[in-house]
Protein backbone atom coordinates (compact mmCIF):
# COMPACT_ATOMS: atom_id res chain seq x y z
CA UNK A 1 0.00 0.00 0.00
CA UNK A 2 2.10 2.83 -1.33
CA UNK A 3 1.64 5.83 0.90
CA UNK A 4 -1.97 4.93 1.68
CA UNK A 5 -2.54 6.00 5.30
CA UNK A 6 -5.25 3.71 7.63
CA UNK A 7 -7.50 5.92 10.07
CA UNK A 8 -10.98 5.50 11.48
CA UNK A 9 -11.40 2.32 9.74
CA UNK A 10 -10.57 3.68 6.21
CA UNK A 11 -7.63 3.63 3.84
CA UNK A 12 -7.17 7.14 2.68
CA UNK A 13 -4.96 8.69 -0.22
CA UNK A 14 -4.38 11.84 -2.20
CA UNK A 15 -3.55 11.22 -5.55
CA UNK A 16 -1.94 14.55 -7.23
CA UNK A 17 -1.64 15.33 -10.79
CA UNK A 18 -0.08 17.89 -13.14
CA UNK A 19 -3.14 19.59 -13.90
CA UNK A 20 -6.97 19.35 -13.55
CA UNK A 21 -7.49 17.39 -16.83
CA UNK A 22 -4.64 14.97 -15.63
CA UNK A 23 -6.67 14.47 -12.57
CA UNK A 24 -10.05 13.51 -14.03
CA UNK A 25 -8.42 11.42 -16.92
CA UNK A 26 -7.08 9.01 -14.26
CA UNK A 27 -10.80 9.06 -12.46
CA UNK A 28 -12.06 8.46 -15.99
CA UNK A 29 -9.66 5.87 -16.04
CA UNK A 30 -9.68 4.31 -12.85
CA UNK A 31 -13.97 4.33 -13.08
CA UNK A 32 -13.19 1.38 -15.84
CA UNK A 33 -11.22 -0.42 -13.17
CA UNK A 34 -13.44 0.47 -10.10
CA UNK A 35 -16.40 -0.85 -11.41
CA UNK A 36 -14.85 -3.94 -13.04
CA UNK A 37 -13.85 -4.98 -9.76
CA UNK A 38 -17.36 -3.78 -8.36
CA UNK A 39 -16.09 -1.97 -4.85
CA UNK A 40 -16.55 1.49 -5.36
CA UNK A 41 -14.43 4.53 -3.29
CA UNK A 42 -15.61 7.86 -2.21
CA UNK A 43 -13.39 10.38 -4.19
CA UNK A 44 -13.42 13.95 -4.74
CA UNK A 45 -11.37 16.40 -6.88
CA UNK A 46 -10.14 19.87 -6.55
CA UNK A 47 -8.08 21.13 -8.91
CA UNK A 48 -5.38 18.82 -9.74
CA UNK A 49 -5.68 16.20 -6.73
CA UNK A 50 -8.29 13.58 -6.39
CA UNK A 51 -8.91 12.53 -2.38
CA UNK A 52 -9.71 8.69 -2.49
CA UNK A 53 -11.12 7.25 0.82
CA UNK A 54 -11.69 3.29 1.35
CA UNK A 55 -14.03 1.12 3.60
CA UNK A 56 -16.24 -1.63 2.91
CA UNK A 57 -19.75 -0.72 4.16
CA UNK A 58 -21.39 -4.25 4.15
CA UNK A 59 -18.64 -5.46 6.70
CA UNK A 60 -19.52 -2.60 9.15
CA UNK A 61 -16.98 0.45 7.66
CA UNK A 62 -14.25 -1.20 8.18
CA UNK A 63 -11.35 -2.33 6.05
CA UNK A 64 -11.40 -5.51 4.31
CA UNK A 65 -8.90 -7.51 1.59
CA UNK A 66 -10.87 -5.90 -0.64
CA UNK A 67 -9.96 -2.16 0.05
CA UNK A 68 -6.58 -3.05 0.17
CA UNK A 69 -6.76 -4.81 -3.44
CA UNK A 70 -8.32 -2.17 -4.79
CA UNK A 71 -5.29 0.32 -3.27
CA UNK A 72 -3.36 -1.96 -5.50
CA UNK A 73 -5.62 -1.01 -8.63
CA UNK A 74 -5.48 2.18 -8.14
CA UNK A 75 -1.70 2.59 -7.65
CA UNK A 76 -0.79 0.87 -10.76
CA UNK A 77 -3.07 3.60 -12.59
Amino acid sequence: MNNWKEENNKLIKTFVFKSFADAIAWMVKASFAIEKFNHHPEWTNVYNKVHVTLTTHDAGNTVTEKDRELTVILDSL
